[in-house]
């Protein structure tokens, strides 16, 4: 049976894959598309980014957070998505959030934006995340709040994006990350509005259960 769900879950991963090696011009698009709900949840992540310090991002895509945010490293499964965040200037290599080529201990913070609800297997990502991440390292994780607004509705509707994904709410992935180690949380929100709605940059508030885009960090303990 163990074989069968890994033989499926493979089958997903690769899936995930495909979709965004073929879409990936669609899904850079996005964000030129909705300006404002972009640059809204880049002020989210900052809220709880260090000021220094060595980055990874996981699930780095074409870059459109590590290059403002100033994360300099990535890793991603996609060819055609690594391709564009190396032109913005991001070192990224080729491969999964499960498995991360880079030894313990290696940096100060971990940022893993929407990824995580299209991984394989989350909490084997977050155990690498805990693995490569300095003692006090901060993880950062962004997400659709599954129970928002904004998640109901992308759960709700035929996305080529969306249709594999696992969402999580804050508290199932708040359990998660203390399951593997994590300690001292916090919580910012934005995005009360549906994207193509919002016509400025939101200013993020402290907690979760209003705003479709939730960041929530944590510190290994």
């Amino acid at each position: 049976m163990s074989e069968f769900n890994n033989l499926k879950k493979e089958k997903i991963s690769n899936g995930v894959k495909g979709i965004f090696d073929r879409y990936y011009k669609r899904y850079d698009a996005w964000y030129e598309e909705n300006k404002f709900a972009y640059l809204s949840e880049l002020e989210a992540v900052k809220k709880v980014l260090p000021k220094g310090g060595r980055g990874l991002e996981i699930g780095v895509g074409t870059g459109r957070f590590a290059a403002p945010l100033g994360i300099t490293t990535g890793i991603d499964p996609s060819k055609k998505m690594i391709e564009v965040a190396q032109k913005r200037g991001i070192d990224v290599r080729l491969g999964r959030g499960e498995r991360l080529p880079f030894r313990d201990a290696t940096f100060d913070y971990v940022a893993i934006i929407i990824t995580i609800c299209f991984t394989q297997d989350p909490q084997k990502v977050l155990r690498e995340t805990k693995r490569v991440l300095k003692q006090d390292g901060k993880v950062i994780l962004g997400i659709v709040d599954k129970n928002s607004f904004l998640g109901k509705h992308y759960q709700s509707k035929e996305s080529v994006f969306y249709k594999q994904a696992n969402f999580f709410d804050v508290k199932e992935l708040t359990d998660l990350l203390k399951a593997t180690g994590f300690s001292r949380f916090s919580y910012y929100q934005t995005v009360f509005k549906f994207p193509d709605k919002i016509d400025s940059i939101e200013k993020p508030r402290r907690g979760f259960g209003e705003g479709g885009f939730v960041v929530i960090s944590a510190r290994k303990k």
